[in-house]
């Protein structure tokens, strides 16, 4: 009798359907999403969502009002809160001694970014450190030397000189004109200083505006105005130490993008003239 040895039968390994491969795929792809969504949390917790800053424009030539208004919208904050901030001792601005602590003219134009965190001190301070960076060194800083002016009365020519010009290119003029009457002891006679005395932003200067009793009636009083009447930009700056040569000492904007600059009174007179009859003609029609 012959014995067989028992052996197991070899088993075939079940093959799955269309359907159990499929289902077999969706459970690894919803497998690994539920990987990466606690590999995403935990980063999350680890590493916070860093916050988008806003963004708050101050434009050249703003005054520190216009300034003030426009930290206190951005930041939600009530009406007077940064004009508060400005004149506390604790914010402790970087300003030059002759500025007596009011930063007029040196809250320096130009985009800031705003987040949850800022407050009205760290962006006056802001404001004012970029000024000093700005004004105090390279051309500007060597211009105010060469002149023979101290740094603020630089940034107070230069304030007038962005309050007056039309264009870029009249700023060295304008410039030019503040020198050279300073040169001579006469009045600058600017309507943009009794414009800063009225708080205001006007072309009609009346006769009874000039004889106003302020420091920056430059119609009756020689010299600069104590402090700056805005704050300006680089390229004012720039025209305040570097204006071109020329012996003009009126200009008057006829109209917008002609403004006239000479050295003689009479065709000075002319020229007002002709603004007036032009402001006449706009007001009628």
């Amino acid at each position: 009798m012959t014995y067989r040895t028992w052996q197991p039968e070899h088993r075939r390994r079940p093959r799955l359907t269309r359907r159990g491969r499929i289902a077999l795929l969706l459970g690894m792809v919803l497998a690994l999403a539920a990987a990466a969504a606690v590999t995403v949390s935990l980063l999350q917790r680890d590493e916070p969502a860093v916050e988008k800053p806003r963004m708050l424009v101050i434009p050249e030539g703003w005054r520190a009002g216009q300034v003030y208004a426009a930290v206190d919208r951005s930041l939600g904050l009530p009406a007077g809160t940064t004009r508060a901030a400005a004149a506390a001792p604790a914010t402790a601005l970087a300003l030059p001694a002759e500025a007596a602590g009011n930063p007029e003219g040196y809250l320096f134009p130009a985009t800031y970014p705003v987040l949850s965190s800022t407050t009205p001190e760290s962006l006056l301070r802001y404001m004012v450190d970029t000024a000093g960076k700005r004004f105090g060194a390279g051309h500007i800083g060597a211009g105010t030397q060469r002149k023979g002016l101290t740094l603020h009365q630089t940034v107070v020519v230069a304030s007038i000189v962005q309050a007056e010009a039309d264009t870029p290119e009249d700023m060295g003029k304008v410039a030019r004109v503040v020198h050279n009457r300073l040169a001579r002891g006469m009045a600058l006679q600017m309507d943009s200083t009794i414009n800063y005395a009225l708080a205001r932003s006007t072309v009609d200067t009346t006769h009874e505006d000039t004889r106003i009793d302020s420091p920056y009636n430059t119609y009756e009083r020689t010299g600069l105005p104590p402090t700056p009447i805005g704050n300006p930009g680089e390229e004012a700056m720039t025209a305040a130490v570097q204006p071109p040569e020329g012996e003009w000492l009126y200009f008057v904007t006829v109209r917008p993008g002609d403004t006239r600059f000479t050295a003689d009174y009479a065709e000075h007179q002319a020229n007002v003239s002709e603004f007036n009859a032009e402001r006449r003609a706009a007001k009628a029609g």
